[in-house]
C-alpha cells in the first residue's frame, strides 16, 4: 500500500509505503496497549474498588475473595481429613498397645498402678535461649505423623511377638509341678537313698513324702490331664498327671481320688484326699515328679516358687 499525502506547507505530494510488515507490528502493539490498558483499569478497578463504593465493583471483589477463600478452605479441609484418617489409625494402634501393655504388665507380675500406659509421661523444661523454637510447616507435620505412626506400627509388632513369648512362657510355667500339692511340710522322707521303712534295706525312694492327715486335700502341682487315676499294689490309691512335654507328676497313697482318667486339671485344682493306702506306715503323701518316666527330685521344682521351704533331707540328717 502507498500512502501519497499532499498538503499546501509541502512543495511537493509526499509518498508513504505501507508494507505487511508494518501492519502486522501495528496490530501487535496496539493490542499490546489496549492489553496494558485493560490490567492497568482492573488493578485500578480492584485497588479502588472499596474506596469508590461501586456495588457491583464491590460485588466482583467479594466474588473473587469468595472463590479465593473457597479453594483454600477445601485445600484445608482435604489435608484436614487425611489427618483426621492418620490420628484414627494412631488412636487405634494406641488402643491396641494400652491393651498389650496391660497384659505384659500382668503377666511381668508389674501392678497395673505401677505401670499406667493411659496416662501420658510428664514433660517439661525451660525454654531454649540458643535456638528461637520454629513452627512446623504442613509438610513437616504430615512427615512425622507418618513417621510416628510407622514408629508405633513397629512397637505394635515388637510388643505383640513379646506377649506371644510371655504368654508361651507363663503356659510353660503352669505346667510346671512348682506348687505345692498339700499343704504340710516334707520333711518325712526326701528325694534319693534311704533305709526302706518297712524292709529295712538301703533302696532308692524316688519321691517326697509329705506328712498330712488322713483327709488332707491334694491339689494338682500344675495344670495336665489326668493319665492314670486308681488303685496300684504299692502306691495304692494313686493319681499320674500328665504335664506334656514328658512331665508327669504322681500322687500316692490317697484315700479318695475326685478326678478321673482324661480329666483337663488346671494348676491348683483338688484332685484326691491324702490317706494309707498301698504300701505306707502311716497317713502321708507320696509325691513324685518323672522326666520321660525317669524319677526326678521334686524339690527341685518346689524350690522354684518356693525357695523358704526346709529342705527335708537336710532336716532328716539333723534328726539322725
Amino acid at each position: 500500500m502507498q500512502i501519497i499525502l499532499i498538503s499546501d506547507r509541502l512543495a511537493k505530494a509526499r509518498t508513504v509505503s505501507v508494507s505487511l510488515r508494518h501492519v502486522l507490528a501495528s496490530a501487535a502493539l496496539a493490542l499490546a496497549l489496549l492489553t496494558g490498558l485493560t490490567a492497568t483499569l482492573y488493578w485500578l478497578t480492584l485497588r479502588f474498588a472499596s474506596e469508590l463504593r461501586l456495588p457491583a465493583l464491590q460485588q466482583m471483589v467479594l466474588a473473587a475473595q469468595k472463590s479465593e477463600s473457597e479453594r483454600a478452605r477445601e485445600f484445608l479441609q482435604q489435608n484436614l481429613n487425611a489427618m483426621a484418617v492418620k490420628l484414627g489409625e494412631m488412636q487405634a494402634q494406641l488402643t491396641r498397645l494400652d491393651a498389650l501393655g496391660d497384659r505384659l504388665s500382668t503377666l511381668a507380675g508389674i501392678r497395673p498402678q505401677e505401670f499406667r500406659l493411659s496416662e501420658a509421661p510428664g514433660l517439661g523444661g525451660a525454654q531454649s535461649t540458643s535456638q528461637p523454637p520454629q513452627d512446623l510447616s504442613l509438610g513437616e507435620f504430615n512427615a512425622r505423623m507418618a513417621s510416628l505412626s510407622r514408629q508405633m506400627e513397629n512397637r505394635s509388632d515388637m510388643l505383640g511377638l513379646l506377649d506371644a513369648q510371655l504368654f508361651e512362657q507363663t503356659v510353660r510355667k503352669k505346667l510346671m509341678p512348682t506348687m505345692m500339692p498339700v499343704n504340710a511340710p516334707f520333711n518325712a522322707s526326701g528325694f534319693g537313698m534311704r533305709i526302706d521303712p518297712i524292709t529295712g534295706q538301703h533302696a532308692m525312694h524316688e519321691g517326697i513324702d509329705f506328712i498330712a492327715d488322713a483327709g488332707t486335700a491334694v491339689v494338682a502341682a500344675a495344670g495336665g490331664v489326668v493319665q492314670f487315676a486308681g488303685f496300684h499294689p504299692q502306691y495304692g490309691n494313686m493319681i499320674d498327671i500328665d504335664h506334656g512335654n514328658d512331665l508327669v507328676t504322681r500322687y500316692a497313697h490317697l484315700s479318695k481320688m475326685v478326678v478321673k482318667e482324661g480329666d483337663v486339671l488346671q494348676r491348683g485344682r483338688r484332685i484326691a484326699f491324702s490317706g494309707n493306702t498301698g504300701r505306707s506306715t502311716g497317713p502321708h503323701l507320696h509325691f513324685e515328679v518323672r522326666f520321660r518316666g525317669a524319677a526326678q527330685n521334686p524339690a527341685r521344682f518346689l524350690y522354684a516358687s518356693n525357695p523358704q521351704l526346709p529342705n527335708a533331707r537336710t532336716q532328716t540328717a539333723r534328726a539322725k
